[in-house]
């Protein structure tokens, strides 16, 4: 299972993906270009400690990264999906992508994933922060293909 990021915009919602991932146990892979650098303060306040307990890969291009992919689907967050997170039935090779937070994943990414799914929010809202969604979607798919997704204190 791995987390991935289409051209973040906010470098706070990257540093909060280096915490889930790294809580988790599970790869984050980042694909450039961002909309900051990846030496932003923002987001190492934001990763605070976690960094040396996460497992981070940072991709040139969306190319770089599909070369890198692996076996395993790729999973599509979108509003524009076409099956409800609480439908869906992950595999533990799944890569679960996000796109910006400004402007979501453009056509060639929704062409090349594998799946789309949503997370079912109000008709009135139009979306949740990204961290906050790929903690829920990371969760379910955890929760799904592990027998315990983290060690529990």
């Amino acid at each position: 299972m791995r987390l991935a990021l289409f051209q973040p915009d906010i470098p706070q919602n990257v540093g909060a993906a280096i915490r889930l991932t790294a809580c988790f146990g599970v790869g984050l892979e980042v694909i450039r270009p961002t909309g900051f650098s990846m030496d932003d303060r923002a987001l190492k306040r934001a990763a605070l400690d976690y960094g040396p307990l996460a497992h981070m890969t940072a991709h040139d291009d969306w190319d770089a990264f599909q070369a890198s992919r692996g076996p395993g689907r790729l999973v599509l967050f979108t509003t524009r999906a076409a099956t409800r997170l609480d439908d869906f039935r992950f595999a533990s090779e799944d890569t679960l992508l996000f796109g910006r937070e400004t402007v979501g994943a453009p056509d060639f990414v929704h062409e090349a994933a594998d799946a789309r799914v949503a997370i079912p929010i109000r008709p009135e809202t139009r979306s949740l922060n990204l961290t906050v969604s790929a903690g829920i979607a990371l969760w379910e798919a955890l929760r799904q293909t592990s027998p315990r997704p983290a060690e529990q204190r």
